[in-house]
């Protein structure tokens, strides 16, 4: 045999190595995601440098901002008005959230049972899609000494007119309910569909067990729906926290005796009332530590209560 007969064929040359996307699309999907990238960087990322910067300076809104370190901080830390301002934002948290998450649970899980839902929970997320001002201007009339609820209570029970929005004792309550009723349809609509994956046969093994529709509830129904109440507890306790256009219109002034200012109202007050910015951005990056402090502690107590399949 020849040496020519047993020469090694020439390689092949390598197909090119197909690129996961082409320059085309790559163009065309940062073209997409440019408006809510810009976005972010001029509403949100921008204004927190900003404001980080702000708090440790003094700012009246003219002229060059002045370096004062960590003055602000210690301002409002022993500032009376912050720490009222807190209170009553965590009074508010407390109250809305476990209230508002477990009749919506109760809720959805009624309307899982009847005909006719869609139009149940057309009615009851209608607030959520409504203007936050036009709900406080309707609930200032309802609350007011002569509007409907404290007239129908004093012709049925008798009882004098209730100034439910100018009472300090009563203010921060009327705010909790308004914010209750306005926000519970969002949930309401969600706990509806974790309620469409609860599946039938483990209900009806309950029952067949011999569970009866409250234990059914507590012992299936809500374990099932653990993940999903955590996560709606974690933003709606964010939500609570940055209360303000509600308490702002509800009630004038932070109400009586700053018996409903929220610790947004008071950055508010302080930034755009009284033209102290660097105050006012110290203000907001203890809300900031504070969110993060809360939410890390509902993070950390999730492995208690929340239950995932599997």
């Amino acid at each position: 045999m020849s040496a020519a007969a047993i020469r090694p064929a020439p390689p092949t040359a390598a197909p090119p190595a197909r690129k996961s996307w082409r320059a085309g699309d790559r163009r065309w999907g940062m073209l997409f995601v440019a408006p809510q990238a810009i976005g972010m960087l001029l509403f949100t990322l921008i204004p927190f440098v900003f404001a980080f910067v702000l708090a440790f300076t003094e700012w009246n809104g003219f002229g060059l901002p002045r370096y004062i370190g960590f003055d602000n901080f210690r301002d409002q830390l022993t500032s009376p008005l912050l720490g009222r301002s807190i209170i009553n934002t965590l009074i508010i948290a407390v109250i809305t959230v476990p209230i508002g998450l477990f009749l919506a649970i109760l809720v959805a899980t009624a309307l899982n049972k009847i005909k006719g839902r869609p139009f149940y929970m057309v009615l009851f997320f209608t607030p959520v899609v409504t203007s936050t001002v036009a709900i406080a201007l309707i609930w200032q009339q309802i609350l007011r000494p002569d509007g409907v609820l404290s007239d129908f209570m004093s012709r049925t029970l008798g009882i004098p007119q209730i100034d439910w929005l100018g009472d300090p004792r009563l203010a921060l309550l009327a705010v909790c309910a308004v914010t209750i009723w306005s926000s519970m349809g969002l949930n309401i609509v969600i706990f509806m569909a974790g309620l469409q994956n609860v599946s039938p046969s483990v209900l009806e093994a309950a029952a067949i067990d011999g569970a009866g529709p409250v234990s059914r509830f507590f012992k299936v129904i809500l374990p099932l729906l653990s993940p999903i109440i955590f996560y709606q507890s974690v933003v709606a306790f964010i939500s609570s926290l940055q209360t303000f256009d509600l308490v702002f219109i509800l009630v004038k002034n932070a109400g009586p005796d700053n018996a409903t200012r929220t610790i947004v109202y008071h950055i508010y007050d302080l930034g755009f009332a009284k033209s102290q910015f660097g105050i006012s951005s110290a203000a907001s990056i203890i809300l900031l530590l504070l969110t993060l402090l809360i939410t890390a502690l509902q993070f950390a107590a999730q492995k208690r209560f929340v239950h995932y399949e599997g």
